[in-house]
């Protein structure tokens, strides 16, 4: 988006509708219903696990249904996350708010992170004093129909991922991603367990799944804290913009290139170098070509383009970047 046309818009007063995020509206779709999908899901999942782990007393069957019910909340958070990061932008908040995933995502880490405590405690004091697992037969079942409504899940929030680079539906994906491989350890456990004997199995596989529970909540950390901050785009994606503006035939180069994310949103802003000769309207005209170029590799981004002279020495080591 030009200069120009930034100048011209007009934000809505707070509880106003807006003009929208740029985001299409079967993009909006698809992430609202892969957000109830999860809840659902994870519904289901916490009250078939909590009947098995009720009947074998299983600390790998209590690790899978504590990380359900951990995934049944940020599910939920993250609904309501989404809702808030798709609201428009309006006068206090111009940027839109779609770093409500992000707050979600570090709300979710907390509670994570002290579950993954509790079953470590759990299965410790299952080591120092083993128990049989009960019901083995039961738990297995259960387990199967988790993997079985798990894969259905993960296999449609990848599909929304890719239509809409949801940053809070993928964080929710990682928890159920590792759902699967916690699922097949409780199988694991349930069966040296309940046939073998070896009951030190059971509180060993579920230490692996409290590790596992802390691993993706370290990773929810570090993406929520990359938006919160305002992390650039990788090396790769600075380059690409670069390449984009450099190979219009009317661009000497560009300078003081930034970006970030926010949510589902990017941002990117950069000051190209035209001859100083042209008008305003041709550099207007110049800047317009480049931002559709820009839009067409980063579609949903907000692009904002100041046209510089070429040949400007005054500019810092900083703003070359």
């Amino acid at each position: 988006m030009s200069e120009a046309g930034i100048a011209k818009k007009v934000l809505p007063e707070k509880g106003e509708p807006g003009e929208g995020n740029g985001v299409a509206p079967e993009y909006e779709r698809l992430m609202r219903r892969a957000t109830l999908a999860a809840v659902a899901v994870a519904v289901i999942l916490i009250g078939l696990k909590g009947v098995v782990f009720w009947a074998t007393g299983s600390i790998a069957m209590l690790g899978t249904l504590t990380d359900s019910l951990l995934d049944g909340a940020a599910s939920l958070l993250n609904l309501f996350a989404v809702r808030a990061s798709l609201a428009p932008a309006d006068r206090e908040h111009r940027f839109g708010h779609g770093k409500a995933e992000a707050l979600a995502g570090l709300g979710q880490s907390i509670f994570i992170f002290g579950s993954a405590g509790y079953i470590v405690y759990e299965a410790v004091t299952r080591l120092l004093n083993p128990q049989p697992v009960g019901y083995t037969g039961a738990g297995i079942a259960v387990v199967v129909v988790a993997i079985g409504l798990t894969l259905a899940l993960v296999s449609y929030q990848r599909h929304v991922v890719r239509q809409t680079r949801s940053v809070a539906i993928e964080a929710d994906s990682i928890h159920y991603r590792g759902d699967l491989l916690m699922n097949l350890s409780v199988i694991a456990a349930l069966v040296l367990s309940g046939f073998f004997g070896f009951h030190w199995a059971d509180p060993l596989f579920g230490i692996l799944i409290a590790a596992l529970i802390a691993w993706s909540a370290a990773k929810i950390v570090m993406n929520a804290f990359d938006q919160l901050m305002d992390r650039e785009f990788s090396e790769e994606g600075r380059e690409r913009i670069k390449e984009i503006a450099r190979r219009h035939p009317e661009v000497t180069n560009l300078h003081e290139l930034k970006t970030r994310t926010s949510g589902i949103y990017s941002f990117i802003q950069f000051h190209l170098e035209l001859d100083g000769n042209i008008t305003l309207q041709e550099a207007h005209r110049i800047s317009d070509e480049v931002e559709r170029e820009v839009l067409e590799a980063f579609p949903g981004s907000e692009v904002i383009i100041h046209q510089d002279p070429a040949g400007n020495e005054k500019l810092t080591k900083f703003q070359r970047s």
